[in-house]
């Protein structure tokens, strides 16, 4: 990651991370397809309705697994052995206590959030269900992000790969089972999903333990070290943090297409599914960006920072909008494998049009985000995006949608509030740069 070049060194890491995100989100739209099918409209919309809840309330965490991941690859590349070792421990440690916290908090105030966010009455209570259900597996969850994350920190991204894969495939079984099989509806794809997040855990923790560096797990040394533990946090609440204030303003989004009722609720969960297709690339490309600047910013490497920016911007920028042009032109035929529903397909639409086509403007702006992470400012894309997504998104829903309330005036509130935050981070990002650069 220190040497060599850059933009084949990057897709050599990319790749495997490409792969494990087409999966992951192979297996959800076989979820959500599976679900639609054969448990119709109302259980289609019943699972897409928790989306913007689950990525709320698991952002935390998962901004606490790219603090481990930015925190041991620096540490890499200035080879500090012994210091790799204490936060590998550290980390599964805080996916240990963070995946007990995430599993009461879910079970408590699910019911809470769905009501908030008005959730339709005639899916409420299958939401209900399927996110108590969903949240149990959060331990699993947890350990498998953090896991992934100490090992892709020093450049390992297959095995990741390859472990979800397993669960992948084992998750589409058990939802032909219980869902098709046993027609236990959205309480079967919980339970596919818990149960192969369990399988993915125990297999990224079995390869933890059998590593032989720096990086190998011991159950005998599972004590947080006080000073990594501060360290992480403070580079992993501020991505975490993001995470967050994303989710809220989804929610927003969201509460105001549950204002539509189911059938959009259901367009909605099958266009975002696929629009998840459209971002396999934007997703890989941003978390190469996280590991490979904080290497080269150990390794006090500061011109490849800005070589590894430009090459990863031009690769998603090319990538997203070729993706996203594609899914918009076959938008009816994507829809059509989530149901046979007409109202819904025309509902799917409207966010394909007006969102979809646009993604690759959110995929330009996690390229200087990530790469400010990676240099040590963690706090200050997390500012930036909570003015240039959320704010402007709760303005606009709260004064311009208000004033017209139509699905393609609702969306337009994505690719503008993309847009906007796009301008403030490379203005912040060359600020940054010169900043490291000179020592500051």
């Amino acid at each position: 990651m220190t040497h060599g070049p850059i933009v084949r060194n990057i897709l050599l890491f990319a790749y495997p991370l490409m792969i494990s995100n087409l999966l992951q989100i192979a297996f959800n739209a076989a979820d959500t397809i599976i679900v639609g099918k054969f448990s119709g409209q109302a259980a289609l919309a019943a699972v897409g309705a928790t989306g913007s809840l689950v990525n709320l309330i698991v952002s935390l965490f998962n901004g606490l697994a790219t603090g481990s991941n930015i925190v041991i690859a620096r540490q890499i590349g200035r080879n500090e052995k012994e210091a790799i070792s204490a936060s590998v421990h550290t980390s599964y440690f805080l996916a240990l206590a963070g995946g007990v916290i995430l599993t009461v908090i879910g079970l408590l105030l699910s019911p809470f959030m769905l009501v908030f966010m008005g959730t339709p009455a005639d899916i409420i209570g299958m939401s209900t269900l399927y996110l108590r259900i969903y949240f149990l597996g959060a331990l699993p969850l947890l350990i498998y992000n953090f896991s992934a994350a100490i090992l892709r920190s020093g450049g390992d991204t297959q095995r990741p790969t390859m472990y979800m894969a397993i669960s992948g495939v084992l998750n589409v079984l058990l939802n032909l089972f219980f869902v098709v099989g046993l027609k236990m509806s959205v309480a079967g794809v919980a339970w596919a999903t818990v149960i192969s997040e369990t399988v993915s855990a125990v297999l990224i923790t079995r390869a933890l333990l059998h590593e032989t560096g720096d990086t190998k797990l011991m159950f005998s040394r599972l004590v947080p070290d006080r000073q990594l533990t501060k360290l992480i946090l403070k580079t992993g609440i501020p991505a975490g943090i993001q995470g967050i204030m994303w989710a809220i303003s989804n929610i927003a989004v969201q509460s105001s297409i549950n204002s539509f009722g189911s059938v959009a609720v259901a367009g909605n969960s099958a266009a975002q599914n696929i629009e998840s297709f459209v971002c396999i690339g934007i997703n890989a490309l941003s978390q190469s960006v996280i590991t490979f600047t904080s290497q080269n910013t150990g390794a006090g490497k500061k011109e490849r920072i800005r070589q590894i920016l430009i090459s990863v911007l031009i690769l998603v920028t090319v990538s997203s909008w070729a993706a996203g042009a594609l899914a918009c032109f076959f938008g009816r035929n994507l829809l059509a494998f989530y149901t046979n529903d007409p109202a819904v397909i025309d509902a799917g639409m409207v966010r394909m049009r007006m969102l979809v086509f646009w993604v690759f403007l959110n995929g330009m702006l996690d390229v200087p985000a990530c790469s400010m992470r990676g240099m040590g400012y963690s706090s200050l894309p997390t500012i930036l995006l909570m003015f240039g997504i959320v704010v402007v998104r709760l303005l606009y829903i709260s004064f311009i949608w208000t004033a017209h309330p139509t699905l393609e005036v609702l969306y337009f509130c994505f690719p503008l509030s993309w847009a906007i935050t796009n301008v403030l981070e490379f203005t912040f990002w060359r600020l940054c740069y010169k900043r490291l650069r000179s020592g500051l």
